[in-house]
């Protein structure tokens, strides 16, 4: 069998401190975005890219949305379950690699956030190819959303630094960053204790995207229309212009 991803061995028991970690508590206004974005359109199709404890998929169907949240992790997804039966909402939830999805032109709408899979993944081709299959399972007239890691902002600042900053007691740590410029990676050991009090350590390494790249890898997949925010956790915004500041950045993407 396959040796285990860092990410895949991350949420194998970490759904409930998932829930606590403070890049987590922005739902609301992420989903007020959101529904800005749609127009507050119920009848379209939404599917929910790395939908972890699905926190967006459970607030948006409250709100009368029709999602589907696919995620590689059966923990994670077991928890998306529970939280959705605890309200009483009936949201598929299936376990699926973004990489590689059974969809074919179902959806109107694509949501990717919180790093939900890209840019996870170990190459940029595998990266792509979560673009890639995502693309395929909209229809020909979509919207994309989605947050990526700004590589614009390890160029002026210390990831690490900013990541301590952020964190609150019991969240993740991430130690030993270093940022490789060839690669536009960020190395790091990430330390978590998981929901049974385990602590693990695990050698992770996320990509970082410049908006240049991001611009181009989606007009290769057929968007016509590109626009590139800073991402504010629970606070997204189309006034929000991409800085060297910006951890993140929000990406919307229309064919």
């Amino acid at each position: 069998m396959d040796q285990k991803q860092w990410y895949e061995s991350l949420f194998e028991n970490y759904g409930e401190k998932y829930d606590k970690e403070s890049f987590t508590q922005g739902t609301l206004g992420e989903c007020d975005f959101i529904e800005k974005e749609l127009k507050s359109d119920k009848s379209l199709k939404i599917l929910d890219v790395g939908c972890g404890t699905g926190r967006h998929s459970i607030e948006l169907t409250k709100r009368g949305y029709n999602i589907t949240g696919i995620d590689l992790s059966e923990a994670q997804l077991e928890r998306a379950r529970k939280k959705a039966a605890d309200e009483n909402l009936k949201i598929d939830f299936q376990k699926q690699d973004a990489r590689n999805l059974t969809f074919n032109g179902e959806f109107d709408v694509a949501l990717m956030l919180c790093e939900g899979g890209f840019p996870l993944m170990e190459t940029d081709e595998m990266n792509y190819e979560i673009l890639k299959s995502v693309t395929k399972a909209l229809k020909e007239e979509c919207k994309l959303i989605f947050t990526t890691l700004n590589g614009l902002f390890p160029l002026f600042h210390s990831v690490e630094e900013f990541l301590a900053a952020e964190s609150e007691e019991e969240n993740a740590t991430y130690r030993n960053n270093t940022f490789d410029l060839m690669t536009f990676r960020d190395h790091n050991i990430t330390e978590i204790e998981d929901d049974s009090g385990n602590k693990i350590k695990l050698n992770s390494n996320e990509r970082y995207y410049v908006p240049s790249e991001i611009t181009w890898l989606l007009k290769s997949l057929g968007y016509k229309r590109i626009d590139i925010y800073g991402a504010k956790i629970g606070a997204y915004s189309r006034d929000d212009k991409l800085t060297t500041n910006d951890y993140e950045m929000l990406v919307i993407a229309e064919k």
